[in-house]
């Protein structure tokens, strides 16, 4: 039972990482109509630009906002000179080109930073570990993790269903034409959506730092699972982000954690190792197939 909880809070720890990552593209994509490749740059440069100062200042908090800046200028720059050009294009335009971003910001981050991974030491207030059960202990820091998360979608939760920026926000995500026919500046709302897309997958990236490599490509590793999240969650959905990223998260860690034990029973070690890795690697992706055979557009209806 130790070992199942730890799991779980394993899972429900990644599942945040991605509700952050997934939150940000489903408004992009479900607003804007945008397939951004490149959101998993903006998650590698906010762990970038975070670590450098914190390893220049020796302070993790001092980190934090240089994280968040760095990733939304970053992103208001991708929509002014980039993005703003391809909301009239077609998908395929849009892939090309964010693709060709990713490329241009390994580049970048590799003659910036080089191709060694960069490492960050954790908060001294939460480098230890509290013991939630008895012969339970979890690091705190990845519970501050976990908390960070449920307060990004508290506070989404606010900004969405209580503001009136939310209230544009859901009826981009329903009728875009609609709202541009009423008078609003859609464009200003675009960028305001896309610099916050941008905000929370630098955030993902800084917390992301200490407990796995800051290295070229980052982003690329954990788009993927990003997307599947969006898809499953329902494109343009908040609630929909929140609900897919816990469920896969939980559901992808148990899966690597115990599917190759259980294999162990009736075959060999080596095979079962094997086996069990290659399922629960596909794990994710056949949880989305069965959620789409039985919802075709996703859990949750955009802008919920």
């Amino acid at each position: 039972m130790i070992l199942i909880a730890e799991q779980l809070l394993n899972g429900l720890q990644y599942g945040v990482m991605l509700f952050l990552l997934a939150a940000g593209l489903t408004l992009i994509f479900g607003i804007m109509g945008v397939i951004n490749l490149a959101h998993g740059a903006l998650y590698m440069v906010g762990a970038y630009a975070g670590t450098w100062v914190a390893l220049q200042t020796g302070s993790f908090w001092a980190g934090l906002p240089a994280a968040l800046i760095a990733a939304a200028v970053t992103g208001f720059v991708i929509e002014t000179l980039v993005i703003r050009r391809l909301y009239a294009r077609d998908h395929l335009d849009q892939v090309l080109a964010t693709f060709a971003l990713i490329l241009i910001f390994n580049e970048l981050i590799t003659i910036g930073f080089g191709r060694q991974p960069v490492f960050t030491s954790l908060p001294a207030a939460f480098s230890g570990s509290v013991e939630l059960l008895p012969g339970l202990p979890y690091p705190t820091y990845r519970l501050l993790i976990i908390a960070t998360g449920l307060a990004v979608a508290g506070g989404l939760y606010i900004l969405i269903n209580r503001t009136r920026i939310g209230m544009l926000v859901r009826a981009g995500a329903t009728n875009r034409e609609m709202v541009r026919a009423l008078g609003v500046d859609i464009r200003l709302l675009y960028t305001i959506v896309f610099g916050l897309g941008a905000l929370l997958a630098g955030l993902a990236g800084y917390m992301a730092g200490p407990i796995s490599a800051v290295q070229v490509g980052m982003g690329e590793q954990i788009l993927l699972a990003t997307f599947v999240v969006v898809v499953v969650g329902g494109v343009g959905s908040i609630k929909g982000a929140f609900v897919a990223g816990i469920a896969l998260g939980v559901a992808d860690t148990m899966l690597r954690a115990f599917l190759p034990g259980m294999l162990r029973q009736v075959m060999n070690a080596s095979e079962a190792d094997a086996l069990g890795i290659g399922i629960a690697s596909m794990g994710i992706y056949f949880l989305m197939a069965l959620v789409l055979l039985v919802r075709p557009r996703g859990l949750f209806a955009a802008g919920g």
